[in-house]
Order: C-alpha cells, then sequence, then structure tokens
C-alpha cells in the first residue's frame, strides 16, 4: 500500500528549473529539494546561478547549475543534452522563466513586444520539445509551465503580456495532449498577484495594492513560498493523472467578480 506522504515525495527525482536565479525560480527549487529533488538551475548568468546555487546548499539540499539561454534553441538543445549526459535524466522541468513589458497597447514598441514572445512563450516551447525527446522514450516525465492569472484575465497596459500567458496556457493543453499518451504529465500553476521582483513596483504602489486587496477575496498579496505546495503536487506521483490542467494559485480572484 502506497502511504499518502510518499506520493508527495520527490526522492530520486532530478529537476530542471528555468529561471531559477531568484523569484519565483528560486523559490520553487528550494521547495522541490526540500521534497527531496536534486534540482538543477538554469539561467543565462553564471554568476547569479552560483549565488543561487550558494544560498540552496546553506540548506543542506543538492544543486547543480546549467548555463544556457532559454529563448535560444539550439543552447536549448545543447544545454538539456548536457544535462541528460553529464547530471542524469530529468524527471521534472519547471518553465519558469519570463519577463514583463508594461505599456499602452496602440503605442506599444515592437521590439518589447518580440521579447515577450521570446521570452514567455517561444522558451516554454523550446525547452518542452526539448526535455520531452528525452522523456517520451523512458515513459514518464513532469514539465510544469508557470501560466498566471493573465492567462484568463487582462489589465490596462499589459495586453501583450497577457497575449503570451494566454498561449502558454494552451500549449500546456496541447503538450498534454500530444505527451499523455506516452507517460509524461504537463501542467500549468497559474499564480495571481504576488509580491516578487518583477512587481515590485505595484506592490511599492499604495492605489494598486489598496485595489488589488479588495479585488481579491483572500484580501492581500501573494507570497511566493505559497506556489510551492502546487509545484510539489504536480511534480510528484500525486499527480499522475493530472494533465493538461492549469492551478490556479490566486487568493481566489479568478472565480469573483
Amino acid at each position: 500500500m502506497v502511504m499518502a506522504r510518499d506520493l508527495f515525495s520527490l526522492s530520486g527525482k532530478r529537476a530542471l528549473i528555468t529561471g531559477a536565479s531568484r523569484g519565483i525560480g528560486l523559490t520553487l527549487a528550494r521547495g522541490l529539494a526540500e521534497a527531496g529533488a536534486e534540482v538543477v538551475l538554469n539561467g543565462r548568468n553564471a554568476a547569479a546561478l552560483s549565488a543561487a546555487q550558494a544560498e540552496l546548499e546553506k540548506g543542506g539540499v543538492l544543486v547543480k547549475t546549467a548555463v544556457f539561454d532559454v529563448t535560444d534553441q539550439a543552447e536549448v538543445q545543447a544545454g538539456i543534452e548536457q544535462v541528460e549526459s553529464t547530471l542524469g535524466p530529468l524527471d521534472i522541468v519547471i518553465n519558469n522563466a519570463g519577463i514583463q513589458r508594461r505599456g499602452p497597447l496602440e503605442s506599444f514598441e515592437r521590439a518589447d513586444w518580440d521579447a515577450l514572445i521570446t521570452t514567455n512563450l517561444n522558451a516554454v516551447f523550446f525547452v518542452g520539445q526539448a526535455v520531452a525527446q528525452h522523456m517520451i522514450p523512458r515513459g514518464h516525465g513532469k514539465i510544469i509551465n508557470i501560466c498566471s492569472v493573465q492567462s484568463e484575465l487582462a489589465r490596462p497596459g499589459i495586453a501583450p503580456y497577457t497575449a503570451t500567458k494566454g498561449a502558454v496556457k494552451n500549449l500546456t493543453r496541447g503538450m498534454a495532449t500530444d505527451w499523455a499518451r506516452h507517460g509524461l504529465q504537463i501542467n500549468g500553476i497559474a499564480p495571481g498577484y504576488f509580491a516578487t521582483e518583477m512587481n515590485a513596483t505595484l506592490v511599492q504602489n499604495e492605489e494598486f495594492t489598496d485595489w488589488l486587496c479588495k479585488r481579491t477575496p483572500a484580501g492581500r498579496w501573494g507570497q511566493v513560498e505559497e506556489l510551492i505546495g502546487a509545484a510539489v503536487f504536480l511534480a510528484s506521483d500525486a499527480s499522475s493523472f493530472v494533465n493538461g490542467h492549469v492551478l490556479m494559485v490566486d487568493g481566489g480572484i479568478t472565480v469573483s467578480v
């Protein structure tokens, strides 16, 4: 008989997290490591990754790094091949790397549009495809794509970002439709408004924070540690029959008017 606590254990698993040198990515890496996984931190900045690795290792967890640019398909293919050949098979991948660009849609710069598409959408496809090519022959694997409440909702000034996150939601469904038959589970986590470095300007804006707290049933900003449970669930055997699902972690903002 399988014990309930064992379903959530990540012992013996290896997990790659993109955009893991800070913020949500670093927090999820810590959470998966504490659940037993060997974590591999990914990013473009080797120094930042080394600092993140040192921070996590202070807690006694096993951490590796893989430096490659998730927006470059050739680098992704080479990077995943190197991880697989030198560190071992990847059981779990979290597509977390992402950026934000704000501005009026009628004057939004093409360069900013392209940057959002490249980082928020193309990278999910590049990494997902590269790891699936290894996971499919093995008959198992977990891919978790970081979506957003903006996968469902819009807000003035961030329409292009909303477009990318809506696309990631449906790409998650498409990945599940194609790859579930091979034993993979592909799901998403959609954070609401969290007090992160990327949202620092909004957190410090008293007017916006007041609006958000009134708009969110939970009445507050989310704390990044509150995403760990969802990530461990979707990365573990506890979610073995969950596929193509986007798990909202948003304090109720998407279910209220």
